[in-house]
């Protein structure tokens, strides 16, 4: 690793550190004018945020990437002028700086405030989609957080010109244009050194698939927020509705089977399987979704003749992320539950049934970061939450559990006011 390398990441560690003290004391009408002039000039500069994409593009498809890929790649007018309208999003929401979480008053007269503070230097890694840098940059803005982006090589160009934008409008709101800044190169030497700034940086947020988020989790000295994978479960309650329970397990795997809140795993209660299942796997297959089961399922649906394939032992804690559902069979809610528990990510998890009790009992006792009755995993979403966006959700247990926005973004302090109280 080159000296040069080492001190280019640590240089812009250390502006970072410098704009984050500048912003936590930044009002919000001032982090709103940097987003309402970032909001402007996205669209005003279509033509050159084309250009710099057309570099990338051209060298995914040199590169061999899928269709799929290229298409997250992409920006065009309509998703230029989408990004923007998140920018105002962020803009209208409430700033979390500042907001009084608790107060107390002692005995002995001591005022005991606790507010929502910025967490200061936030790094973070991520690959593919452009939106993700504008993403990341306005909602550490808006809470009061610097940002450090390392987006992936395949769209470093776009990445480029986008974050120029953001420096632009930060630098005609009067704020740092250090306070969001890009990593300019693509080396991964330049990551493993960011990684080990924990003087400097006080959060790592990784976006993107297991393996770079197991890299940064690994090679990382500075608390790591995350999730790793999705291995999200639909538990089929022997008191279901029927038409519910096919309605929301359709919606789970099949609207967008390739992100995290997507889906994986079916679980069916045995009183109803013999009857519920066979309408389940029609209503999947009918939408090309792969079936691989149990042998308690794959008897059922045999005899129906429904296609299905036996699940490899592997399958039933898998992220597919594709047309592919694990079905089992398990003989009560107590057995959905310790199975959940032991093969889910603890992403999202949902039950569907018409009996109260046990959704209590499947809230109470399922770990997981998000968990559903009567309702898709597809709604684990800082948009859908009321949050508005979000940068990620995390399964962690400490600090954020589930979407983070812009509260998330937040630690806090205490802030205690005496009149001359001393301790005895």
């Amino acid at each position: 690793m080159s000296a040069d390398l080492v001190q280019l990441v640590t240089d812009i560690a250390r502006q970072a550190r410098a704009a984050s003290l500048v912003l936590a004391t930044a009002s919000t009408e001032q982090k709103d004018s940097a987003l309402a002039r970032l909001a402007e000039l996205l669209p005003a500069s279509t033509e050159a945020l084309l250009a710099a994409n057309a570099r990338d593009l051209a060298a995914a498809r040199e590169n061999g990437l899928s269709a799929a890929q290229i298409d997250r790649l992409t920006l065009d007018p309509k998703r230029i002028a989408q990004i923007a309208e998140g920018v105002r999003q962020v803009a209208a929401l409430p700033d979390p700086v500042g907001e009084e979480l608790e107060r107390t008053v002692r005995p002995n007269g001591l005022d005991i405030r606790r507010i929502r503070v910025p967490i200061g230097v936030i790094g973070i890694i991520y690959e593919a989609r452009p939106n993700v840098t504008v993403d990341c940059a306005v909602l550490c803005l808006k809470s009061g957080n610097a940002a450090i982006l390392r987006g992936g090589k395949e769209i470093f160009h776009t990445n480029q010109a986008l974050a120029a934008l953001v420096s632009e409008a930060l630098a005609k709101a009067g704020l740092p244009a250090d306070a969001v800044q890009l990593i300019p190169t693509t080396d991964r030497a330049a990551l493993t050194t960011l990684l080990k700034l924990d003087s400097l940086i006080h959060c790592i947020i990784p976006r993107g698939g297991e393996s770079l988020i197991r890299f940064v989790t690994e090679n990382s000295t500075i608390p790591v927020i995350k999730h790793f994978k999705g291995v999200c479960f639909v538990y089929v309650d022997k008191e279901a509705d029927p038409a519910m329970a096919e309605r929301i397990l359709v919606n789970a795997k099949v609207q967008r089977p390739g992100v995290c809140n997507a889906a994986e795993q079916l679980l069916v209660h045995a009183d109803v399987a013999a009857i519920l299942l066979p309408r389940l796997a029609g209503a999947l297959l009918a939408r090309k979704v792969e079936l691989r089961c149990d042998a308690a399922s794959a008897a059922i649906l045999q005899q129906h003749g429904v296609a299905h394939r036996a699940a490899a032992a592997d399958d039933f804690k898998s992220e597919f992320l594709a047309l592919i559902m694990a079905v089992r069979i398990v003989s009560s809610l107590e057995e959905a539950i310790a199975t959940i528990n032991r093969d889910s990510s603890a992403h999202s998890d949902a039950i569907v049934t018409r009996d109260a009790a046990a959704a209590q009992r499947f809230f109470a006792g399922v770990d997981s970061a998000t968990v559903f009755w009567n309702a898709s995993t597809r709604f684990n979403d800082g948009f859908e939450f009321g949050l508005g966006a979000e940068i990620g959700i995390s399964t962690d247990r400490l600090h954020a559990r589930g979407p983070m926005g812009l509260r998330e973004l937040c630690s806090y302090k205490y802030i205690i006011t005496g009149t001359g109280q001393v301790r005895g």
